[in-house]
């Protein structure tokens, strides 16, 4: 049985947490695993925003049961579709995860495909983008009819503290505030403050990228897999369970398309077609956020990557 022995890094003895990124239909978790039969106690934090989710399995490519009875898995298959799961959510679970993980004298691995996820436990998050433009717009619609002086005391009543440090007619930032607010749960002061303090992690990426031509076959591939595996049953079971609206909002790949498919807009050929051509673009899309990052070494060998890996377990 081979052991792990965590690298330190820059004279520092804090703990280095490797993470293996990639984009969907990598070969991620098959690296994962074989490290883990390599070193038994390996623990795979998962940062992949679709397998939190609950009843979605087939169409996320969630390792089996068989894997799941193996090896040591955390953050995955844990969220209802229709609850609230937001990227701070991610990275306070994952910290308090590792933390668990080294107290126990065992070793975790960060394993994805969301770069934001990724980006936001390694670098911290640095900045708030939101994504409900509907919020913002209700917001902006009670600040024309209500006034200004609404939306102040809405924000004065979720975060005193920002609002002693804006003027009520600063429109702009009582928003952002209470976006803030929406998004993570936290007043602005709580969460800056929060976020400042050190996680006392150093973080090493190695991200899988295989050449695109072979990347995409296996995209395809998986695919086909899915729907043999039972995909289209799974989706009229959620169907049928009345989670379809709750699954849709959250707009997982294979999921929506399958919906149309159900509800007589469009053919099933066409239906996997969608899903080879979105999971494509989705991951043309996670390429370039993992090229845009700092301080992340790429692969597009499994095995040189796996080797890597290995090594840096082996330093003292």
């Amino acid at each position: 049985m081979n052991s792990i022995k965590n690298s330190a890094a820059n004279n520092s003895d804090r703990p280095v947490i490797p993470v293996l990124a990639g984009p969907t239909a990598s070969g991620k978790t098959a690296v994962a695993t074989e490290l883990a039969d390599i070193y038994p106690s390996l623990e795979i934090i998962s940062a992949d925003s679709r397998q939190i989710y609950k009843y979605l399995s087939i169409g996320t490519d969630k390792p089996s049961a068989e894997i799941f009875s193996r090896y040591k898995f955390h953050l995955v298959d844990f969220v209802k579709p229709g609850e609230r799961y937001t990227v701070f959510d991610f990275v306070e679970d994952s910290r308090r995860i590792i933390d668990s993980v080294l107290e126990r004298k065992t070793v975790p691995l960060i394993c994805g495909g969301t770069g934001l996820y990724i980006r936001s436990l390694v670098e911290g998050i640095v900045e708030i983008s939101n994504d409900d433009f509907s919020y913002r717009a209700r917001l902006e619609e009670e600040a024309i009819t209500r006034g200004p002086e609404y939306l102040y005391r809405k924000l004065r009543a979720v975060d005193p503290v920002e609002a002693d440090k804006v003027h009520p007619n600063n429109i702009k930032k009582v928003i952002r505030a209470l976006e803030i607010y929406h998004i993570t749960g936290k007043p602005k002061s709580e969460f800056l403050a929060q976020e400042q303090k050190s996680t006392g992690n150093i973080y090493k990426i190695f991200c899988l990228i295989p050449p695109r031509e072979k990347l995409y076959e296996k995209i395809n591939a998986r695919v086909d897999l899915m729907i043999k595996a039972g995909l289209l049953d799974e989706v009229e079971e959620i169907i049928n369970s009345g989670l379809k609206e709750a699954v849709r909002k959250v707009n997982v790949i294979g999921y929506n398309e399958l919906f149309r498919y159900f509800d007589d807009e469009i053919s099933l050929d066409t239906a996997i077609n969608l899903i080879k051509q979105n999971s494509r673009r989705y991951a043309k899309r996670q390429i370039t956020w993992f090229r845009g990052m700092k301080n992340i070494d790429f692969y597009d060998s499994p095995d040189c990557l796996k080797d890597d890996l290995a090594g840096f377990w082996r330093k003292k």
